[in-house]
């Protein structure tokens, strides 16, 4: 579960108050709203890249406002699916696992698996230098996911992408989190991405949020 109730932050000069919401255990969300109205910005305060001025951020039952981003357990993919120019397809998988202390057989495994499921086997030797939009956010997703999160946030993780790897990363991505059980938020600005993947649409404009349950098919 994300549940954000009452939120505020700043950004610069820019700033958000009283902004709340709730994506149930499993749930996929999909926040929208027009450029530079402050999309980003929440989703990085739920991460912990923000410091928020105010309210609470509760993933599951924990109260992960003044947590750092290490300790919050959430996946990230951030819009243009950056990777390590140095690193391998391998090394990006097993960076988090590693970082985590698992040991080399449990970071074997799980990134075979992760490589497996992305249909990236064939990858793993190489860097990211030449590898396609949809490879590299392939990459960018088995990373946010290779060490398990109940929580997941993509910050318009498909916006680069042409329409027929768009199709299949849309595909991939509902997958991967329906079959995981993890809690998702996805900003984007195409509605038809959202009704094709989300429960739960949200509309941020003018500082406020208006919701949109793609499962009640109704407004409040």
């Amino acid at each position: 579960m994300i549940s954000v109730h009452n939120l505020g932050v700043r950004a610069g000069d820019f700033r958000l108050d009283g902004i709340s919401f709730e994506i149930p255990a499993g749930g996929y969300g999909v926040l929208m709203g027009k450029t530079g109205c402050g999309k980003t910005t929440i989703l990085e305060a739920i991460c912990g890249l923000k410091q928020v001025t105010g309210g609470t951020i509760r993933l599951g039952d924990r109260d992960v406002t003044e947590l750092p981003a290490s300790r919050r357990g959430i996946g990230f993919v951030p819009q243009d699916g950056t990777l390590f120019s140095t690193m391998t397809v391998r090394q990006h998988l097993a960076f988090g696992p590693k970082v985590q202390g698992w040991s080399k057989s449990e970071i074997e495994k799980r990134v075979d698996e992760l490589a497996g499921e992305l249909g990236i086997e064939s990858l793993l030797k190489r860097k990211p230098f030449g590898l396609s939009g949809g490879e590299r956010q392939r990459v960018s997703l088995g990373r946010a996911l290779a060490v398990k999160p109940r929580v997941i946030c993509l910050d318009e993780p498909l916006s680069a992408l042409d329409e027929d790897t768009h199709a299949e990363m849309t595909a991939l991505i509902k997958r991967l989190v329906s079959e995981n059980g993890i809690t998702a938020l996805h900003i984007t600005h195409s509605r038809k991405e959202a009704e094709a993947i989300a429960d739960r649409i949200f509309f941020l404009e003018q500082g406020k949020l208006r919701v949109f349950s793609t499962s009640e098919k109704e407004t409040t």
